[in-house]
């Protein structure tokens, strides 16, 4: 679903990611891992489109993507993304937060499924609030309901779990390996907390200074190797 070759990225004159090839499969969790500064998010946007990458080849379901391409057209390609810090519309209900990945899907898709509420049921006894007033964990639940919307291909998660409470981190879980079960997209996560991302992970890949150090399946990653890898 997802395929990247030799990506370069540079903030102004200071480059961050360097010669970057992996791919996330259908059906699969692709961990991105390693410390905080590594190029993580840095990937997550320019595989969105949030920020351009300067060179290399990106491509989505076999399909290559123009090195600028904007976010807008990498979300009808297929890329559903939830940042860091979830971004949620604060002054808009959990109803129009929803609505707004309509802008992807054609007239006809324009509906919340019953699959999103049976996902997330919070999201359903609380969709007249505000974005805003939701706690932490709800709106991490909005966030990932508002990229499932769109009918992603490949579903790129930002630390999840950061910040979140230990029940909804169980919730959220339970509904990322669901996702993966359902085989109908690709899943990048990146993640800080090692066990989440261990338990959940099909393949792992660490970012050491912008560059890959480790790209291999779970069968071929030792638990004890991977840690040290991607810890302080």
């Amino acid at each position: 679903m997802l395929k990247i070759d030799n990506l370069t990225l540079h903030y102004g004159h200071s480059q961050i990611l360097y010669n970057i090839s992996l791919g996330a499969a259908e059906g699969q969790i692709t961990c991105l891992m390693g410390t905080n500064g590594v190029g993580k998010t840095s990937l997550l946007k320019a595989i969105s489109g949030t920020h351009a990458r300067s060179g290399g080849d990106l491509q989505i379901n076999g399909t290559n993507m123009p090195r600028n391409a904007a976010s807008h057209t990498l979300a009808r390609a297929g890329v559903g993304y939830v940042p860091q810090g979830r971004d949620v519309f604060p002054l808009m209900t959990v109803r129009e937060n929803l609505e707004t990945g309509y802008a992807c899907l054609p007239k006809d898709e324009h509906m919340v499924p019953d699959e999103i509420f049976e996902l997330f049921p919070v999201l359903k006894d609380m969709e007249g609030r505000r974005g805003g007033d939701l706690s932490g964990g709800q709106q991490q639940q909005l966030a990932i309901a508002r990229a499932l919307i769109t009918k992603p291909k490949l579903l790129l998660l930002d630390e999840p779990t950061e910040g979140i409470q230990p029940n909804i981190i169980k919730q959220i879980g339970e509904v990322i390996a669901y996702l993966r079960d359902s085989g109908k997209m690709a899943i990048l996560l990146v993640e800080q907390y090692f066990d989440f991302a261990f338990g959940l992970g099909d393949h792992f890949v660490a970012l050491e200074r912008g560059r890959v150090i480790h790209n291999a399946t779970k069968a071929d990653t030792g638990r004890d190797d991977l840690m040290a890898k991607v810890s302080v």
